[in-house]
């Protein structure tokens, strides 16, 4: 019966990963996740970090020292987060997808993209 028991919990304990699915964040669990705090992944092969303000701006800082300024926002109809960028004509959308405890950028542009958040303003490039 013990090991019956044993058998069945590490059967339940492995398989649990395995039918995990990517979930969909809402546009208020989007505004949650990203007001006031910075988005930290890699970007087209370079680190970045991504500052979410409160009034709608943001920043977006490349390892290296090069920095955009733009704006966001998030599109409630369709749960999407959106930026448009100095030179920009239209906005751009991304949804915010989370599997595993991990988010993910995903646009019909760029495939499934990383990142991990930080709370508040954390700009600053930790040196190596």
């Amino acid at each position: 019966m013990l090991r019956r028991i044993a058998i069945i919990g590490l059967a339940l304990m492995f398989a649990t990963p395995l039918f995990a699915q990517s979930v969909k964040l809402t546009a208020a669990e989007i505004s949650t996740l990203l007001t006031g705090n910075t988005a930290v992944g890699v970007w087209e092969g370079a680190k970045y970090r991504q500052l979410f303000n409160e009034d709608g701006s943001t920043i977006y800082a490349k390892e290296g020292g090069r920095f955009l300024l733009g704006e966001w926002r998030i599109d409630a109809s369709r749960d999407e987060y959106q930026s448009i960028w100095a030179g920009d004509v239209e906005w751009e959308g991304s949804y915010v997808m989370e599997y595993l405890g991990t988010y993910f950028w995903v646009s019909k542009r760029t495939p499934p993209t990383p990142f991990k958040m930080l709370e508040g303003q954390r700009l600053s490039m930790p040196k190596d």
